[in-house]
């Protein structure tokens, strides 16, 4: 299969979504005459020489002595993950001290990490999530026990809590009152309702987290990482990241390129350092994700019926004239309820699950709504809420401040374009706006000397949309992507992608650039 160049492929990813249906029945992860895009533009244009790409793929070796004390994962961790002794892949989990520091950011501390093992297959193969969604420890085992067994043989996945996340050293900065508002808030009604909010978040967050607050970032995320393949005995780190979780590797690939092994990077977040064109691109991706939501469930004839974007649209305007209320004290508004569906539209294995919790908040239970958006808004004693840590991390990689007019605009301009969740996307510009701006310039993902890195996209993805996926393999020098034609947050349930992943891990083969997985 000849793979598509670099040069040109902006312009050629259109023509890719518009023929994947017609040109492919089956994946074309291996290799094959046939081209992943018909083309009659004469000679295709040779791709410059780069010296990544004459970088191998570095062999898979085994741990030296690890210094990582594994045991018995504790009992909220395998209530959450419903395991019981005896139950396959076996999991063990540990805690990894980290440093806070960096050279320009003295004196910020330890922090420790926290780390889950499933599996007992002898190559470790990190695993990082979304900062927000499911802690890297239960992601990975979730992700485990969905793997090929060949896989499993040869690897272990070593799940990740990032800082401020899970089972790692917690973030606790934002009252829950003010959570509740920041998640809860309309800024195309209520924007100083928002802002305000979003100033004490701020405030509280550098009370309380103090000299630690700049060091909870990805870059500093990339750090522990490498202090995992020290620990772990390894000369190189294979690594898996899911979504947002790939800028982390990704930037690990940045900082340490001679230390990299076999990467995967399953949707990675848009580059680009302006966040509205950045949420734009989310807003879009996410309102793609709700057609194809309504159509699946069409096709399944759900209890939302042959229209269900129609009747997520209708949930939003019953709850801003009133709002509905659940036993444990969670009051969902419209901007609350939107954000449960677009959490809910992240995982393709849920969409059962969200059609019934929207046809029961359309009966006034919101109860199962909720469930979609509780771990972001409420903590416990053994977990913090997960608006808290994504708050911090997000708000410290980004460099976009805009002044309060000018986000008033946007926020409305958001709206406008995309009618349902436009709205709930921008309440992100106005979150980190009272954050202290980043001192430092935003780190690049891409630099020379890594090995080839498989990136896979996602056709209509409401987190990491694939345009954004495509500009981020367009700055990584050794990026080879494969492109999923289908629907949701990341590509590992496609049996072509696994299949393509499982072959670049564990036989060293690495796939086509622009090679298409059907839906």
């Amino acid at each position: 299969m000849r793979s598509v160049p670099r040069r040109g492929r902006a312009r050629r990813h259109l023509a890719l979504a518009a023929l994947a249906s017609v040109l492919l029945t089956a994946c074309t992860a291996g290799p094959s005459a046939r081209p992943p895009v018909v083309e009659n533009d004469g000679p295709t244009p040779q791709q410059p020489p780069s010296s990544s790409r004459q970088v191998p793929l570095p062999g898979l070796e085994e741990p030296g002595e690890s210094r990582i004390d594994w045991s018995r994962c504790g009992t909220e961790v395998l209530d959450r993950l419903g395991e019981r002794p005896g139950d396959s892949p076996s999991v063990s989990c540990a805690r990894m001290t980290s440093t806070l520091d960096a050279p320009d950011l003295p004196g910020r501390g330890i922090t420790r990490i926290g780390l889950l093992k499933a599996g007992e297959g002898p190559v470790p193969l990190v695993v990082v999530n979304d900062v927000d969604g499911e802690p890297g420890t239960l992601y990975a085992a979730r992700l485990a026990a969905s793997m090929p067994s060949e896989l499993l043989r040869r690897f272990s996945l070593i799940g990740v809590d990032r800082r401020g996340t899970g089972t790692s050293d917690p973030v606790r900065c934002v009252p829950g009152d003010v959570r509740a508002t920041l998640l809860d808030t309309d800024p195309t009604r209520s924007f100083d309702t928002l802002l305000d909010a979003a100033r004490v978040a701020g405030q509280q967050c550098a009370i309380n987290l103090e000299d630690q607050q700049p060091a909870l970032d990805s870059w500093r995320t990339a750090g522990d990482l490498d202090e995992l393949r020290e620990q772990l005995g390894l000369r190189h780190l294979n690594a898996l990241g899911h979504g947002e979780g790939s800028r982390v590797v990704a930037l690990y690939a940045a900082r340490y390129p001679g230390r990299v092994g076999r990467t995967v990077l399953d949707g990675v977040p848009d580059p680009s350092t302006d966040m509205v064109t950045v949420l734009d691109g989310v807003a879009a991706g996410a309102e793609a994700t709700l057609d194809a939501f309504s159509s699946d469930c069409a096709s399944r004839e759900c209890a939302l019926g042959g229209d269900a974007r129609a009747k997520v649209a209708e949930l939003a305007e019953q709850l801003r004239a009133r709002p509905l209320s659940t036993a444990d004290g969670i009051t969902m508004g419209a901007p609350l309820a939107l954000r449960a569906v677009l959490q809910g539209l992240a995982d393709r294995q849920r969409w059962p699950q969200l059609a019934d919790a929207v046809t029961a908040a359309r009966s006034g239970d919101a109860g199962p709504l909720a469930e979609f958006v509780r771990p972001l808004l409420l903590e416990s004693q053994d977990s913090a809420a997960r608006l808290d840590g994504s708050l911090a991390t997000r708000c410290n990689d980004s460099v976009t401040r805009l002044p309060a007019d000018r986000l008033r605009r946007v926020a409305r301009e958001l709206g406008d374009r995309h009618a349902v969740f436009g709205s709930v996307v921008a309440q992100e510009l106005a979150w980190c706006s009272p954050w202290p701006s980043r001192a430092e310039p935003a780190p690049e993902i891409g630099v020379e000397g890594a090995p080839p890195m498989l990136v896979v996209s996602t056709a209509v993805d409401p987190v990491t949309p694939e345009r954004g996926t495509i500009r981020a393999a367009e700055r990584m020098p050794s990026a080879v992507r494969i492109a999923w034609q289908g629907s949701g947050h990341g590509a590992l349930t496609s049996a072509c992608v696994m299949r393509a992943v499982r072959g670049f891990l564990v036989d060293g083969d690495v796939p086509r650039d622009g090679t298409l997985c059907p839906a």
